[in-house]
């Protein structure tokens, strides 16, 4: 239910759920969009083109990982040295694909949007529909887990996330996961402590309507 007192929330490109439950939790009306069914069956996940859904009254738009794997500085070597299987053809059409993705929801029509994704490579950015700098990096080891994955943030309408449990721990889990047809599901989950600074920093604009 939308009160006076919550936001209407959009969390895209999230199928585990926990953005959303962050959210839910604190009172919002917050609903997940992918393409996948979403793992925990909540009855507040929408299964489809998150883009069809973007003019629908929301307060906040929160894209949790968006296919990011032709867009990222660290694969920037696939668009000249495409992996085995694929054609440089196919992946510069995938490229393109993603950051219209990327476009459609940072130039959507709601006030506040952040898009989490990791540092971009140059044929990426300018690609992108009014592209900005990403306004902050953030680890999860400043939201409580003790991992390495750097995250760059772009916000419209947001503050910065402010680290709220820093802990010791350095290993980067997630870039070392072993090959499988499950390892890119693992790498886009999200970090419970970041969707619960997210939901406490963010979600406190919520007082704004009820004033």
């Amino acid at each position: 239910m939308h009160t006076a007192e919550s936001l209407k929330v959009l969390v895209a490109c999230e199928f585990s759920g926990t953005v959303r439950r962050a959210f839910a939790h604190r009172g919002h009306d917050a609903w997940s969009c992918d393409l996948l069914p979403s793992e925990d069956r909540s009855n507040k996940h929408i299964i489809g083109d998150v883009r069809e859904i973007l003019d629908d009254g929301w307060d906040m738009l929160i894209v949790a990982h968006p296919p990011c794997t032709r867009l990222c500085n660290s694969g920037v070597r696939w668009l000249s040295v495409p992996p085995s299987g694929k054609t440089i053809d196919q992946m510069w059409q995938e490229l393109d694909a993603g950051c219209d993705l990327f476009s459609d929801l940072w130039n959507a029509r709601i006030d506040r949007i952040a898009i989490e994704n990791p540092v971009m490579h140059k044929h990426a950015k300018i690609r992108i529909r009014n592209y900005s700098p990403p306004a902050q990096s953030i680890q999860p080891w400043q939201f409580g887990h003790g991992e390495t994955k750097r995250t760059c943030l772009w916000l419209k309408n947001l503050p910065a996330l402010e680290a709220t449990k820093i802990v010791p721990g350095r290993t980067p889990r997630v870039h070392r996961m072993p090959p499988g047809p499950e390892r890119w599901k693992e790498r886009s989950r999200f970090f419970e402590g970041v969707a619960n600074a997210m939901a406490d920093q963010w979600g406190n604009i919520a007082q704004q309507y009820a004033a």
